[in-house]
């Protein structure tokens, strides 16, 4: 069958490194002759590129394969597919407890996507997977960025050799594998040319680049090649462990323009008994360490971290470990998720799983804790005068929306500024704030 001219709708879910992975594979079929839309109904081959991290991810991502699969008999789909997480992890149950998929494709089969659907439209279910251990290999092809095309992730390396013990990633992202820096490069290049203004570094963890290609860290030496591309504008770095984070890296940070001054710090918990069971390689005094440090070489730096309430055998002593840490340390950005009972990993079997109760609790103390701080620390912006990425408009109001470089996308909040200019997505504007709250900021512009 002839896919030129055929409707294809992609579904991507979970983190931004499997968006990096949704991206690419719309790359390969566009390529292909296939259309993209937005439209579920309109579609005739739809891609799930589903994730697995949590229970909740899972649950996200068989729904939409139900919801979509419903279109075989009420709209025009012919082929539906499953990519990514879920069905590298499970692919000798997924085609067979779901059989409206008509292929599935791992988080190693991606360049196989149009395969996939070829065969699926002659009739034919198959698998594309290849050896999780296996180096990976990026396209040679131009992402379709669905972005909004005025900022990309960048991912620089798959899997994760750090095997924490609530986390399955390894067993089914394999281990650490750095992508070639003239690769990178090469493909930071041409989302400059397609008009990314900003770049954002990703990986399950990006503080490592280069060591099993290299021989060491190399992540400072490739923000520097990132630097010199035109166009870019600001450089963002995300997922860096707290113990692999060097001097180096630091010194480039603090000197370069265009990285902004924001560090992305998954550290999960504070309490050493806590952080052992995780198989973390820090302690409480590394980690306050670490943020001391880091403030004092860069003053103005953003600080997010991320966090695991109700681990199993986690104490009340503990929590209040924790809440003592993030009360002292003060992040600007915080996310916390309550610990998931994942399969196959060593955490799953560990004795004195916590109640959902004292999940909730304690989830709920941690978020009020730190509405507080985000509400101090922003206020503390009051009168100052910031460089805004504009991301839209909301008309009606006369506002103009964009991000600080304190601000990430999909996960931080906005800067909200009004303006007797009209802007589009990806200019840079001066802005005034003259207001907070806990999530976002209000201003003007400076004329």
């Amino acid at each position: 069958m002839n896919a030129r001219g055929m409707k294809l709708h992609m579904v991507s879910l979970g983190c931004d490194k499997n968006l990096v992975d949704s991206e690419r594979m719309l790359g390969i079929l566009s390529a292909r002759g296939f259309v993209l839309t937005d439209e579920e109904a309109e579609a005739e081959v739809a891609v799930v590129s589903t994730c697995c991290f949590i229970d909740d991810a899972k649950k996200e991502s068989i729904d939409r394969i139900f919801e979509l699969a419903r279109l075989k008999e009420t709209g025009k789909l012919k082929v539906l597919i499953a990519a990514g997480c879920m069905a590298e992890r499970y692919q000798d149950e997924i085609l067979e407890e779901i059989p409206e998929l008509d292929a599935i494709v791992g988080t190693t089969g991606i360049a196989g996507i149009a395969q996939a659907v070829e065969s699926a439209l002659a009739g034919t279910k198959g698998r594309f997977f290849r050896d999780i251990s296996s180096d990976p290999s990026l396209p040679e092809n131009t992402r379709v960025v669905t972005t909004g095309g005025h900022y990309a992730y960048l991912k620089i390396a798959e899997g994760c050799d750090k095997h924490c013990t609530y986390c399955a990633i390894p067993s089914f992202r394999g281990h650490y594998r750095s992508f070639p820096m003239e690769s990178l490069i090469k493909e930071a290049e041409t989302l400059a040319e397609g008009g990314v203004r900003e770049l954002i570094i990703v990986a399950q963890e990006t503080t490592v680049y280069g060591v099993d290609l290299y021989g060491k860290k190399m992540l400072h030496e490739l923000l520097k090649k990132l630097c010199r591309i035109d166009g870019i504008h600001w450089i963002r770095v995300l997922y860096c462990y707290p113990e692999e984070i060097y001097p180096e890296l630091i010194d480039v940070m603090a000197q370069e323009e265009k990285i902004c001054h924001y560090l992305d710090l998954p550290i999960q918990h504070a309490a050493d008994s806590v952080l052992k069971r995780m198989n973390r390689r820090t302690d409480e005094n590394d980690l306050r360490w670490l943020v001391t440090h880091l403030r004092s070489r860069i003053p103005d730096i953003v600080l997010r971290t991320t966090l695991i309430t109700g681990f199993p055998g986690e104490t009340e002593e503990e929590h209040e470990t924790l809440m003592s840490f993030i009360r002292d340390m003060q992040f600007d950005r915080l996310g916390v998720f309550m610990y998931s009972r994942e399969e196959g990993t060593p955490a799953a079997k560990m004795k004195m799983q916590v109640r959902a109760a004292d999940k909730k609790k304690r989830y709920a103390e941690i978020m009020t804790a730190q509405q507080g701080i985000s509400l101090k620390r922003h206020k503390e912006r009051i009168g100052t005068e910031t460089e805004v990425f504009v991301e839209g408009t909301l008309p009606e109001e006369h506002v103009t929306i964009g991000r600080s470089y304190a601000d990430a996308p999909t996960v931080d909040g906005f800067v909200f500024f009004r303006s007797p200019k009209e802007h589009v997505s990806g200019d840079f504007v001066k802005v005034r704030i003259t207001g907070a709250s806990a999530y976002d900021l209000e201003g003007e512009e400076i004329i």
